[in-house]
C-alpha cells in the first residue's frame, strides 16, 4: 500500500478506517463504537487510552483498578488458577465498558505461572518446526482465553544481532529475519484465530544495541535501506497478514530521522514519542491501520529522555493510541488532561486514539459477548489449563528444542560407569520474571534419582580427578528485565575471585548446560561440551536429562550463532 493510497490510515477518517483491516467492523460494530464516542465525556475517553498493570490477585487492587474506568489491564497472574480467575472475574464485573485484558504470553519464564510450561520464543525457533510452534502457541492461546485474556504482547520480532543483548536473546526467534518472520506469522495467526489480538514488538526493532531499553533509550543503527530489508520486511508482511497491534518502544532510529531532516539529539527520540516513527513510517510507509500501544512508560528508556509531565502527553500526541503502565495512573492522567487544556494535545488526537481502542474491542467481539464468553466459567478454565493434550504438546516441544552445540571430546552420553561423581556449579544470582522466583533447577535431583552422586561446588574444596568424574555447569538465566548484561560470571559461579580464573576441563570431563542465554561460549570458548536448552521449565529439564543420558537424540537447531563468531569456540 503506497503512502498516497485512499485507504491509507494516514488519510482515512478513523471511524471509517475501522471497516478496513485489521478491524473489519460491520455496521453493528461501527454503531457500538460510534454510540460510545457520542456519550463518553472527554475525561472518560482519555481513561480508555490507559492500560494499567495488575500484579497478583489482591481484591483491593482489583477494586481500585476497576474504579479507574481505564481501557485495559495487563494481568500478571498469581500462582493459583482459581484465585487468578476470581480476580479477573471481579474486574470484568465492575467494568461498564469491556476492558482489554493483556499479558506477555511469551512462554519460558514469561507467562502464566500455573499454565502449561512451553519454551520461550528462542526455544520454539530451535525446534526448526512451524508445525510444533503452532501446537505450542495454540496451547498458550487456549489457556489464555480460558483465563480471560484478549490481547497478547507477542510476538517479539527483534533480531538477535548483538549477542550481548540481555533483553533480546531468549525472547527473540533468533538472528535470521526469515525465521523470525516465519515464526511470528504462526504466533499472530494462532492467537488471533483464538480471539486474542497479537502485538508485534518492539517497534522499530531491537537487537543491534546490546543494552536494555528498560535501563536506557536504545539505538537501532541501521540505514533506512537496511532497516526496510530487515525489520521493515517483518512488520510489513505481518501487517499484510492482519496484525492487530504494534508496541512502540523506547528505541530510536537515528538514520531514518536524519533522512527526514532531523538533527542532533532529536534523531535519538524514542519511538513511543516519535510522530515520525509512528505516523510517517509505521502508518504512512507501512500502511498500518491497527492500534499502537506504547511500551511500559515506567521504563528508563523513556524516563531518561524526558520528565513525565513532558512525555506523558507526547506518548498520545505522537501516535500511540494506548499509554502502557502509567506510574502512577493519577499522575500521568493529570499530565495528559493538563496538556489537553493548554493545547499541547488536541481533542482530535484523543478522538482518533479512543476510536482505535474501542475499535479493537469491537473487532474482538467484546461488545457482543456475555461475561461468560469473555471469561469462561471456572470449571471450564480448570478443564482447559494443563489438560492432557496440552501436557503432551509440552513434552514434545520441550524435547525438540534441546540443542547440542558442541561435544569435542565425546563426553556425552553420561554414564554411571564413567561419570558417577558429579560436581554441579550454578549462578546463585539468577532472576525470575517480574519479581517471581526463578524456576527451580531439578536436574541435579533427577541425576541423583538415576544413581549419580551429585554434590554442589564447594569453593573450599574444588573438584579434583581423585574425587570427581564430571564438572557440570547448569546456568539458567533467560532474557528478562533490567539485567543489563547476561554472562558467565566466573568469580560468582566459582564463589571466589581467585577461583574465577580456574578451569577444570583439562583434568576433569566438563559439560555446560544453559537453560537460558545461548551465548555462554563467548565467556568460555574452550568449554568442551555445551548444550543449549533456552528455558528451565521442568519439561525441558526432563528432556535434557534423557538426552544427557543418551536415551533420546538431540534434534534442536540453534537459531543463533552460539559460537559468537569466535575462531576458537568450535574447538
Amino acid at each position: 500500500m503506497s503512502p498516497l493510497s485512499p485507504l491509507n490510515p494516514m488519510h482515512t477518517p478513523t471511524l471509517s478506517a475501522l471497516r478496513l483491516a485489521p478491524f473489519h467492523l460491520d455496521d453493528a460494530g461501527i454503531a457500538w463504537v460510534e454510540g460510545l464516542l457520542r456519550t463518553l465525556s472527554t475525561e472518560d475517553k482519555v481513561r480508555q487510552l490507559f492500560n494499567l498493570a495488575c500484579h497478583g490477585d489482591d481484591p483491593a487492587t482489583i477494586d481500585r483498578l476497576a474504579g479507574l474506568r481505564v481501557g485495559g489491564v495487563t494481568r500478571f497472574a498469581g500462582t493459583d488458577l482459581a484465585t487468578s480467575w476470581q480476580a479477573t472475574r471481579a474486574l470484568l464485573e465492575r467494568c461498564e465498558i469491556p476492558p482489554l485484558i493483556s499479558g506477555d504470553i511469551e512462554g519460558g519464564a514469561i507467562g502464566i505461572p500455573f499454565g502449561t510450561s512451553l519454551p520461550n520464543q528462542l526455544g520454539l525457533a530451535a525446534t526448526g518446526s512451524t508445525a510444533l510452534a503452532e501446537e505450542a502457541v495454540t496451547v498458550l492461546a487456549r489457556e489464555a482465553r480460558a483465563l480471560g485474556y484478549n490481547w497478547t504482547f507477542t510476538p517479539v520480532v527483534d533480531i538477535n544481532a548483538a549477542f550481548r543483548s540481555a533483553i533480546v536473546a531468549t525472547r527473540s526467534y533468533g538472528s535470521d529475519p526469515a525465521t523470525i518472520l516465519e515464526q511470528a506469522r504462526v504466533n499472530v495467526r494462532t492467537f488471533q484465530r483464538h480471539g486474542i489480538a497479537a502485538t508485534a514488538k518492539h517497534w522499530p526493532g531491537e537487537g543491534f544495541d546490546d543494552r536494555d531499553q528498560h535501563l536506557v533509550t536504545t539505538i537501532n543503527p541501521l540505514s533506512p535501506a537496511d532497516w526496510h530489508a530487515r525489520y521493515g520486511r517483518i512488520y510489513r508482511e505481518l501487517i499484510d497478514d492482519g496484525l492487530m497491534t504494534v508496541m512502540s518502544a523506547h528505541i530510536a532510529l537515528p538514520a531514518y530521522a536524519q533522512a527526514h531532516g532531523e538533527s542532533g539529539l532529536e534523531t535519538c527520540r524514542p519511538a513511543c514519542v516519535s510522530r515520525l516513527l509512528n505516523e510517517t513510517l509505521l502508518r504512512g510507509e507501512l500502511g498500518f491501520n491497527g492500534l499502537i500501544v506504547s511500551d511500559a512508560c515506567a521504563m528508563a528508556g523513556l524516563g531518561s529522555w524526558a520528565d513525565r509531565a513532558t512525555f506523558a502527553p507526547e506518548v498520545i500526541a505522537n501516535g500511540c493510541d494506548v499509554f502502557l503502565f502509567p506510574a502512577p495512573f493519577e499522575v500521568d492522567f493529570a499530565h495528559v488532561m493538563r496538556a489537553l487544556s493548554d493545547g499541547r494535545l488536541s481533542e482530535a488526537r484523543i478522538e482518533q486514539a479512543v476510536t482505535r481502542v474501542l475499535g479493537l474491542k469491537a473487532a474482538l467481539g467484546l461488545h457482543r459477548m456475555t461475561l461468560d464468553e469473555r471469561l469462561p466459567p471456572l470449571e471450564q478454565a480448570r478443564a482447559t489449563v494443563r489438560r492432557t493434550e496440552h501436557v503432551e504438546v509440552e513434552a514434545r516441544v520441550a524435547g525438540a528444542s534441546v540443542t547440542k552445540v558442541k561435544d569435542v571430546r565425546g563426553t556425552l552420553p553420561l554414564s554411571l560407569d564413567t561419570h558417577r561423581r558429579i560436581v554441579v556449579l550454578t549462578d546463585p544470582a539468577r532472576d525470575g520474571f517480574a519479581g517471581q522466583p526463578p524456576m527451580p533447577l531439578t536436574l541435579p535431583d533427577q541425576l541423583r534419582e538415576r544413581g549419580f552422586e551429585v554434590r554442589a561446588f564447594d569453593p573450599a574444596n574444588p573438584p579434583t580427578p581423585a574425587d570427581t568424574d564430571l564438572v557440570l555447569y547448569l546456568l539458567a538465566q533467560e532474557s528478562l528485565l533490567v539485567q543489563s548484561h547476561i554472562y558467565l560470571d566466573w568469580a560468582r559461579v566459582h564463589g571466589d575471585w581467585r577461583l574465577g580464573m580456574r578451569r577444570f576441563w583439562h583434568d576433569i570431563p566438563t559439560v555446560l548446560v544453559s537453560f537460558g542465554q545461548p551465548y555462554y561460549l563467548y565467556d568460555a570458548p574452550r568449554m568442551p561440551c555445551v548444550v543449549n536448552a533456552y528455558t528451565a521449565a521442568r519439561p525441558v529439564q526432563d528432556a535434557v536429562l534423557r538426552r544427557l543420558l543418551g536415551e533420546e537424540p538431540y534434534t534442536g537447531i540453534s537459531p543463533v550463532d552460539a559460537f559468537c563468531g569466535l575462531p576458537d569456540a568450535a574447538y
